[in-house]
C-alpha cells in the first residue's frame, strides 16, 4: 500500500493506493470502487462495462504525464493487467492454495501490442490462459518483470518493476510465449 505525495493532498486527493490497472495508455494507480473481496473477482464481474477508480493517479506510459483526478471511469476492454497492493479479500485458504501450487508454474510471456508494445514475463499454472476462458477473462502470474518501458526514466512507473504478481486479462494478449 502507498500513500500518494502531499502534492496530491493540496488537491484534495490524499488517498490510499490499493489497486494498479495498465491500460495501453496509462498506469492507474488508486481504490477500485465496489471491490468487497480479491481484486480478480471484481474484474471478472461480467456486468461491469467499466471499472470505478476512486482517487485516481493516471501515468501516461509514453511521455510519463502524470492526471490527478477523483474518479475515473475504465472500460473494461481497456484493462490489460492489473495488480492489488492491498489484499481486501484476506482469504487465508486462498493464499495457502496458491502458495502450495506455487511448484506447478511454468515460465510464460506475454506481450501486448499498442501504442506502446509491453511485455509481462512470469509464471502461471499451466496453460491458465486457455483455462474456461469462457467462464475467466483473467489468469494470474507470478513473479513478474514488465519490459517494454523505461522505469527508470518514469519514477512513477517504477512501481511495475516491483510486481510480485499481475492479474492478466487474456482476451487482450497479443502473444504468448509458452515455456512448458
Amino acid at each position: 500500500m502507498t500513500r500518494e505525495s502531499p502534492s496530491d493532498a493540496s488537491q484534495g486527493l490524499d488517498v490510499l493506493v490499493e489497486d494498479l490497472i495498465v491500460t495501453e495508455s496509462f498506469l492507474i494507480k488508486g481504490r477500485v470502487d465496489g471491490k468487497f473481496s480479491r481484486l480478480v473477482k471484481t474484474l471478472e464481474d461480467d456486468r461491469r462495462d467499466f471499472l470505478v477508480v476512486n482517487g485516481a493517479t493516471m501515468i501516461d506510459l509514453l511521455h510519463g504525464e502524470v492526471i490527478r483526478t477523483p474518479r475515473v471511469h475504465v472500460n473494461m476492454r481497456e484493462v490489460l493487467f492489473a495488480h492489488e497492493l492491498v489484499d481486501a479479500g484476506s482469504d487465508y485458504f486462498q493464499k495457502r492454495l496458491s502458495a502450495e501450487s506455487g511448484a506447478d508454474r511454468v515460465r510464460v510471456r506475454v506481450f501486448f501490442h499498442g501504442p506502446v508494445n509491453l511485455e509481462v514475463a512470469g509464471r502461471i499454472r499451466p496453460r491458465a490462459y486457455e483455462a474456461g476462458l469462457k467462464e475467466r477473462s483473467f489468469f494470474v502470474m507470478d513473479e513478474c518483470e514488465v519490459r517494454g518501458l523505461n522505469l527508470e526514466e518514469t519514477p512513477e512507473l517504477e512501481i511495475l518493476a516491483k510486481l510480485p504478481y499481475a492479474i492478466v486479462h487474456a482476451p487482450r494478449v497479443s502473444y504468448l510465449y509458452d515455456f512448458s
